[in-house]
C-alpha cells in the first residue's frame, strides 16, 4: 500500500531532476561554460533533493519543520522558474516546454500527499476492526429497514382488513336504513289514511260514539338508557377494612359472628373478596 504513494513521487522526482539537470545544461551552457551549468543545475537538485530527504526523515520520526518545508518549496519555486524562463526565451517548442515546466511542483505535491497517507495510514488489525464496525452498521441498518417494511406491510393489511369491515358494516347500515325508511313510510301512509287508521283503531282500541283515538308511530330513534351505569367504588384499604368490620363487630352487645358481620357489610353497600373480609376479621379478633 505504502508504493502506491511512493513510487509515483520517486517517478515524478527522478524525472524533474532530469529535466531541470538538461534544461539548465541547454540554456546557461550558451552562456557560460558547461561545468558551470552542470554545477548549477545539479545545485538545484541536490538543494531539492536533499531538503526532501531531511523531510523524509522528520517525518519518520514524527516531526515537523516549517523553515526545512519552506526551504523545500522554494527549491521547487526555483526549478519551476527555470524551466519557465527557458520555455519563455526558447526560439522553437516553448509550449511544449512550458507544459512540462509543473514537474518540480508537481513532485513536491506528490511527496506532500505521500506524507499525509503515512500520517494517516493504519494497521491491517485496525483496518479489519474498522471494517467490522461498519459492516456490523450496514447490518444493523439492513436489519432495521427490514423490520420497518415488515412493520409497514402488516399495518397496510390491518387498515385494509380494517377499511374492508368498515365498508361491510357501513354497507348493512345502509341497507337497514333503506328498510326502516320503507318501513316507516308505509305506517305512515297507514296512519295518515282515514279508512285504513279507523279500522286500525277499532281493533285496537275500544271505539266510543263520535270519538276515534289516534294511534301514535313508533319511536324511531335514540332511546335514553333506563339507569346510570354502576360505578365500581374503590376498593378499601387493609386498615380500612379492619376498622370497618370491628364497628360492625361491635355494633351490637354480644358482638356478632362472622356471618352476621358478612351479611351486614354487603348490606352496607361495601365490598371486599371473601378472602380480604375473612382476613380482616382474624385480625380485627386477634
Amino acid at each position: 500500500m505504502k508504493a502506491k504513494t511512493a513510487l509515483p513521487a520517486v517517478a515524478m522526482t527522478a524525472a524533474s531532476m532530469v529535466l531541470t539537470l538538461a534544461v539548465v545544461m541547454m540554456w546557461l551552457g550558451r552562456a557560460m561554460p558547461w561545468p558551470v551549468a552542470l554545477v548549477v543545475g545539479l545545485g538545484i537538485d541536490g538543494g531539492w533533493l536533499a531538503t526532501l530527504a531531511y523531510e523524509r526523515r522528520l517525518a519518520a520520526q514524527g516531526d515537523h519543520s516549517r523553515a526545512v518545508t519552506a526551504v523545500g518549496w522554494s527549491f521547487g519555486l526555483v526549478a519551476t522558474g527555470v524551466l519557465v524562463a527557458h520555455a519563455l526565451t526558447a526560439e522553437a517548442d516553448a509550449g511544449a516546454w512550458l507544459a512540462v515546466a509543473w514537474l518540480p511542483l508537481a513532485a513536491k505535491a506528490l511527496w506532500l500527499v505521500h506524507g499525509m497517507w503515512e500520517r494517516t495510514a493504519l494497521t491491517p488489525r485496525a483496518l479489519d476492526m474498522i471494517r467490522g464496525v461498519q459492516q456490523e452498521a450496514r447490518d444493523e441498518a439492513a436489519v432495521a429497514r427490514a423490520r420497518l417494511r415488515a412493520e409497514a406491510g402488516t399495518e397496510e393489511t390491518r387498515l385494509t382488513a380494517v377499511t374492508e369491515a368498515g365498508a361491510r358494516v357501513a354497507r348493512v347500515q345502509a341497507k337497514t336504513a333503506q328498510t326502516l325508511s320503507r318501513a316507516w313510510s308505509t305506517l305512515e301512509t297507514a296512519r295518515s289514511g282515514e279508512d285504513t287508521g279507523r279500522a286500525l283503531t277499532s281493533v285496537t282500541h275500544r271505539v266510543t260514539p263520535d270519538v276515534t283515538p289516534r294511534w301514535e308511530l313508533p319511536v324511531w330513534g335514540p332511546i335514553e338508557p333506563l339507569a346510570p351505569a354502576l360505578e365500581t367504588a374503590p376498593a378499601l384499604s387493609d386498615a380500612a377494612l379492619d376498622t370497618l368490620v370491628d364497628e360492625i363487630r361491635h355494633s351490637e352487645v354480644p358482638a356478632l359472628s362472622y356471618r352476621e358481620m358478612a351479611v351486614r357489610f354487603r348490606s352496607a353497600g361495601h365490598s371486599a373478596s371473601e378472602v380480604r373480609l375473612r382476613a380482616a376479621w382474624k385480625r380485627v379478633v386477634a
